[in-house]
């Protein structure tokens, strides 16, 4: 895409969702990087229905430790992978706890360096709970980025870069949720929404295939 397309794609996200926020449902920075580290390879919906006992109990790190792990995975049981999910929510617990004094670093590597804490849960928890420009990718937006055109890339980083590069500042607070939104109710992987899609005459998809433009 051109810049002019960029600010344009932009321009209709932002016109389309002023204020998008997670789907993910916290009450705080602790209670959201816990939910993004139990998303991983699941559901917003399975994880909020999970978390929603467990957070009227538990929603620091200290709670956690003294909830322990036995009892964590009663609550997650329903979330794939819940042992090693529940084992590393306890010691990024502890960490918080023994090094943080119960608090969520406001700090990429440091978030990076707790159990069960990759790069793209980092980049949420920073942009989410502490408003940083940050642009987390994950596989809707690696999608849209390649289908559009707006950020093609070989891989997750490649394209985390290029949307670092390519995305006005003006848009890059919300950025990460409306690519997100988007690929996960209209740029579908199987069945993309291009007849009702405000991007269609942006995308390259589009252009490539001939799909009828909406009217």
């Amino acid at each position: 895409m051109t810049p002019d397309d960029i600010e344009e794609f932009y321009r209709r996200l932002a016109k389309d969702n002023p204020n998008p926020r997670s789907e993910l449902v916290f009450k705080n920075p602790y209670t959201l990087l816990v939910s993004v580290v139990l998303s991983a390879q699941a559901t917003d919906v399975s994880v909020n229905k999970a978390t929603e006992p467990l957070f009227a109990f538990v929603d620091t790190p200290q709670q956690m430790v003294a909830l322990g792990e036995s009892r964590l995975k009663e609550f997650i049981r329903s979330i794939g992978l819940y042992n090693n999910k529940a084992k590393n929510i306890m010691a990024l617990s502890h960490i918080l706890v023994d090094q943080y004094g119960g608090q969520v670093p406001e700090d990429q590597k440091a978030l990076e360096a707790l159990p069960g804490v990759g790069r793209k849960t980092a980049l949420v928890v920073l942009n989410v709970a502490f408003g940083q420009p940050t642009i987390a990718v994950d596989t809707h937006i690696f999608r849209v980025a390649n289908r559009t055109g707006l950020a093609p890339g070989k891989d997750v980083r490649a394209v985390e870069n290029k949307l670092e590069v390519i995305t006005p500042d003006k848009y890059r607070l919300h950025a990460h949720h409306w690519l997100i939104l988007f690929g996960r109710y209209t740029c579908k992987a199987r069945k993309p929404a291009c007849l009702r899609c405000i991007e269609s005459d942006l995308c390259e998809a589009v252009k490539k295939t001939g799909i009828p433009l909406p009217t």
